[in-house]
């Protein structure tokens, strides 16, 4: 039998992982009696979770809202640590993707309203990487500056070093994203002093107090920042490069599609849910690409790459169909 503390952190785990569970299930899957978990239940309650009870044979328990969920004991830098290390999980390649989501899904859910805001206002658009660089490192205060930025639409004032020894006058940029390319963090903004769209490398940012007035977000060129990123970084406009570029929803977790999507693009959409932009020298090609992942597509665009997916589905239906010698033998 685990010991009362570990018992205690089990019960707790299986109580977060779904909304209603009977006592005698919660019994067998912590293999006690049920008496023991009444006990626990209480232990619980006494650290102040609040647990709620059903009454009669088939009673059962339930945790109650995340909002009154005990803090966690962590401080603010250590809540963008955390928020930081475990959204990124997915880029490293090491599979421990889904369980770093699961993380950060239950460590949010116990933690005060105030680090709760903070760590949501932290949105990241994976862009597909080339081979990770050493000097990437960026304080992550900056990083929560620069979000918080981007969700209040506020102009940031900065100091900016390009190179890292020359420190230029202060700037001032409308922040857009907070993105990642090459193991390194971007900031897309429009530079109000240089009148066009820029992307600044976050471990060169400064910020400055307080930020500016509020601003009225402008439209990206393209209306998408993965593709916009790419193309500053790939050197195409979508007028050379692969021929062929298509792009679909696929219902895959993003960090899933991103290990087999070789230099597409791809955003988390949801959970189970990513957009990938991917070329290919032929539409035929590109289709047949896509279906390798196994999932259901929605084509977003462009038309000939939803004819591809049509003159595929054709042959493959006719290649399904068993011909006159296969159909005669038993």
């Amino acid at each position: 039998m685990q010991k009362t503390s570990s018992r205690l952190l089990a019960l707790l785990s299986l109580l977060q992982a779904r909304r209603d569970w009977p006592g005698a299930l919660l019994a067998e899957r912590l293999d006690v009696s049920p008496r023991t978990v009444r006990r626990d239940i209480d232990r619980l309650r006494e650290l102040g979770y609040p647990i709620d009870a059903a009454k009669g044979p088939d009673g059962g328990y339930r945790l109650g809202a995340g909002s009154d969920l005990p803090p966690l004991l962590f401080d603010d830098e250590q809540a963008v640590a955390l928020a930081v290390a475990l959204r990124t999980a997915a880029t490293t390649g090491a599979g421990i993707e889904e369980a770093a989501a699961r993380a950060l899904t239950t460590v949010r859910q116990v933690m005060p309203a105030r680090l709760r805001r903070r760590i949501d206002a932290l949105q990241i658009t994976a862009v597909e990487r080339p081979a990770p660089r050493r000097d990437t490192r960026v304080d992550g205060g900056v990083l929560m500056t620069l979000s918080a930025a981007v969700q209040a639409r506020e102009v940031l004032r900065f100091t900016y070093a390009s190179p890292p020894s020359a420190e230029l006058p202060a700037r001032r940029a409308e922040p857009h994203h907070l993105v990642t390319w090459g193991g390194r963090w971007y900031l897309v903004a429009w530079d109000l002093d240089r009148d066009d769209w820029r992307t600044f490398r976050a471990d060169r940012i400064t910020p400055r107090t307080p930020t500016g007035p509020r601003f009225t977000p402008r439209a990206l060129p393209g209306g998408d920042v993965a593709a916009f990123v790419a193309a500053r970084f790939q050197g195409f406009d979508g007028t050379d490069g692969l021929p062929c570029r298509g792009e679909v929803i696929l219902d895959l977790p993003a960090d899933t599609v991103s290990r087999y999507s070789g230099d597409g693009i791809v955003e988390e959409l949801g959970p189970e849910r990513c957009r990938l932009i991917l070329g290919s020298w032929s539409w035929a090609g590109l289709a047949a690409t896509l279906g390798r992942f196994d999932a259901d597509i929605e084509v977003v665009g462009p038309p000939a790459l939803r004819d591809a997916f049509a003159r595929l589905a054709r042959r493959y239906a006719a290649a399904a169909r068993p011909g006159p010698e296969t159909g005669s033998r038993g």
